[in-house]
C-alpha cells in the first residue's frame, strides 16, 4: 500500500522522463553497448603496471544514457537501475570467461569489490561495486569476496588528472585481514576479477591489482560498467 501511494504522489520517472519505470525495455536497449577490453600491452604503456585487462560494458561517452543510469544508482540509491547495470555487467563478463576457463584447474575466478571508505559508504547506504558485484555472482557462480580495505579516506577522483588520480589512491589500500584472507583460512585465489562501476584513469583497478598481486593473486583483471 505505501509503495502504491508513493508511486501516485512521486511517479516514477525513466532515464528520458517516461512515467511508470526507472528504466523503459527502450531504454534498455540503448544502454547495451559493444564491450570495451584493455589489453595488458595497452595498460601498461599507460603507466598501469599491475592490473592485466580491464573489461567495460560500454565507453562512457558512447551511450547517453549510460552516465544518467550510474547516477540514479549511486546517489538516489535506486537498487532496480543498479540491477540493470548489474546484469549489463554479468553480460560483459563472457569476455572474461576464456581465461576463467583456462583457470578451472585452480578453481574459478573470485570477485572482488572495489571498496569504499567506511565514511563514504555510511553517507551513502552501500557500496555500488558490492551490489554490481554480487548480481555478476549470483549469475555466472562466481565467488564474491571483500578481499580488500580502503585504509583512508581519498576524496572524490571526480574532475582529478590523471596524476592526482595516481597520488589520491596510492597506499589506499589493504588486504581485509578479518576477512580471512591469506591467513590460511581460505587459499589465496589465483585469479582476482575487480568489480567497479567506472573506470576513468584506471589508477583505482591498478591500486588495488597491485596490494593483491603481492599478496599471492597471479592475474587480476577489473570489471566495470563503463570506461572513460
Amino acid at each position: 500500500m505505501l509503495t502504491v501511494l508513493l508511486d501516485f504522489l512521486f511517479p516514477r520517472r525513466s532515464l528520458t522522463g517516461d512515467e511508470g519505470d526507472f528504466i523503459t525495455e527502450a531504454e534498455l536497449r540503448s544502454l547495451r553497448s559493444t564491450p570495451v577490453i584493455v589489453g595488458t600491452n595497452e595498460l601498461r604503456a599507460r603507466g598501469m603496471m599491475h592490473i592485466d585487462r580491464i573489461v567495460a560494458a560500454a565507453a562512457y561517452d558512447s551511450v547517453p544514457l549510460l552516465k544518467k543510469a550510474v547516477q540514479i544508482f549511486k546517489y538516489r540509491k535506486i537498487k532496480s537501475v543498479g540491477e540493470t547495470l548489474g546484469s549489463l555487467v554479468s553480460d560483459t563478463s563472457m569476455v572474461l570467461l576464456p581465461r576463467a576457463a583456462r583457470d578451472a584447474g585452480e578453481g574459478s575466478p573470485v570477485l572482488c569489490p572495489v571498496p569504499l571508505h567506511w565514511v563514504r559508504k555510511f553517507s551513502r547506504g552501500f557500496n555500488q561495486s558490492e551490489v554490481l558485484a554480487s548480481i555478476v555472482g549470483w549469475r555466472r557462480g562466481w565467488e564474491v569476496r571483500n578481499l580488500l580495505k580502503r585504509n583512508r579516506w581519498t576524496g572524490s577522483q571526480v574532475g582529478r588528472t590523471r596524476k592526482e588520480r595516481l597520488h589520491g589512491v596510492k597506499d589506499a589500500f589493504e588486504i581485509g585481514l578479518g576477512l580471512g584472507f591469506g591467513l590460511g583460512q581460505k587459499k589465496i585465489p589465483e585469479h582476482v576479477i575487480l568489480v567497479d562501476d567506472l573506470s576513468t584513469t584506471g589508477a583505482t583497478l591498478d591500486a588495488c591489482a597491485e596490494i593483491l598481486k603481492k599478496s599471492g593473486v597471479k592475474t587480476v583483471e577489473g570489471l566495470v560498467i563503463a570506461l572513460g
